[in-house]
């Protein structure tokens, strides 16, 4: 079942902008979509040629995401899932993965990339017994987003709040915290995060994201792994904690995601 997006959807299509690179099209065009321009494309191929590593960093980030999915589904009983800073559908979308572990879940997409929202209707439709919703509005809002979030989901239930790759979006860093305990405030406890983020300790990463943030395109903060442990603070981190994107519950080997200037983590909250 899919619902209507929620928020002004007409009006932010109209107003996408091919002038300057927007990260959801070259995540998109890093993980093998086509959902970009060629201005992404170029900022895409720049970003590689200084650090090859951030493609890794995509397709890990989504590994890591599938895995915690199918853990909070099918060992954790989760059944509502809120993804903020959705980007653009490629396969295998949090919608699907849920709903493949638990055909019932609900998910909550949010997002305020104008071309996102073109495509949600089209390209993420949930299953009969589920539901697959979508929020236009932007990540540094928390409470608008919690509050149309509840119109939704029940929030007197647990819900896995997904913080996929998107937190260095928002600059400053005390906004950032406030951000995450804006929306994890209004979750019922035993609702968890679910966190993925990149760090700043590889210089030639680090070379590579300020090259990018010099080309108009919205900036993107690297951080340390204390910036990124303190995201989790309060909450109660499953095994095996806060580590890099490969050694998250591994199914299969995978050696070149174990040191990717990566962290990422599961907690529930008390």
């Amino acid at each position: 079942m899919t619902d209507a997006t929620t928020g002004p959807e007409q009006e932010s299509e109209s107003k996408i902008n091919i002038a300057v690179p927007q990260s959801a099209r070259i995540w998109n065009y890093w993980l093998g979509g086509t959902d970009n321009y060629e201005i992404d494309r170029i900022a895409g191929d720049e970003y590689v040629s200084l650090y090859p590593g951030i493609v890794d960093i995509a397709r890990a980030g989504r590994y890591f995401m599938d895995r915690a999915i199918r853990f909070l589904a099918l060992e954790r009983g989760i059944r509502q899932f809120m993804d903020c800073g959705t980007g653009l559908p490629t396969v295998d979308n949090t919608h699907e993965m849920a709903q493949r572990a638990a055909p019932e879940a609900r998910v909550v997409y949010v997002d305020n990339d104008p071309l996102v929202l073109a495509h949600a209707r089209a390209l993420m439709t949930g299953t009969d017994e589920g539901r697959t919703s979508y929020i236009d509005c932007d990540l540094h809002d928390p409470e608008t987003i919690m509050a149309r979030a509840a119109e939704i989901l029940d929030l007197s239930r647990p819900v896995g709040l997904m913080l996929i790759g998107v937190m260095g979006h928002i600059v400053d860093p005390g906004e950032a915290f406030g951000v995450v305990r804006g929306l994890l405030e209004p979750l019922a406890p035993g609702s968890y995060l679910i966190l993925h983020d990149s760090t700043d300790e590889n210089e030639a990463f680090n070379a590579a994201q300020r090259a990018y943030d010099e080309t108009g395109a919205i900036p993107f903060r690297l951080r340390s792994p204390e910036f990124i442990g303190a995201y989790f603070d309060g909450l109660e981190m499953e095994e095996p904690g806060l580590v890099t994107s490969g050694a998250w519950r591994p199914e299969v080997e995978r050696g070149d995601a174990d040191d990717l200037p990566t962290l990422c983590g599961v907690a529930r909250k008390p």
